[in-house]
């Protein structure tokens, strides 16, 4: 590690993420390490907008709607983002309360199924 920045190798053991997906976040330019070279360093910044990057992914949102929102803050400043994030953040909620409730259906259905094939067993 040079002047807390990790590696390549030691981004991907931080995060637990694979090469290829440290390299194609870097090609969608959601992140820009620093370059000596061919080696790459990760510095705080990028680091930092890797948490991002997979909270946002944990949460459901898409990698295009995680990199505009990135992009808010460098143009447009943290108020902005922060304001960004409120609108993304609700529509998400919205989003994974109708992907809960097709579960709920899904989960009675297959209860039911599962229940009438029992009965009928015996």
């Amino acid at each position: 590690m040079t002047d807390n920045r990790l590696s390549f190798k030691e981004m991907c053991a931080a995060f637990d993420v694979t090469p290829r997906t440290l390299r194609y976040y870097e090609y969608i330019e959601l992140l820009q390490p620093d370059r000596e070279g061919r080696q790459r360093f990760y510095g705080p910044r990028e680091r930092a907008r890797m948490k991002l990057i997979l909270r946002g992914r944990k949460y459901g949102f898409q990698l295009e709607e995680i990199r505009q929102w990135l992009l808010i803050y460098e143009h447009e400043g943290n108020r902005a983002q922060m304001e960004a994030f409120l609108e993304m953040a609700d529509r998400q909620m919205g989003e994974l309360r109708e992907q809960r409730a097709q579960l709920d259906e899904a989960m009675r259905e297959l209860q039911q199924m599962r229940d009438e094939t029992a009965r009928s067993l015996g």
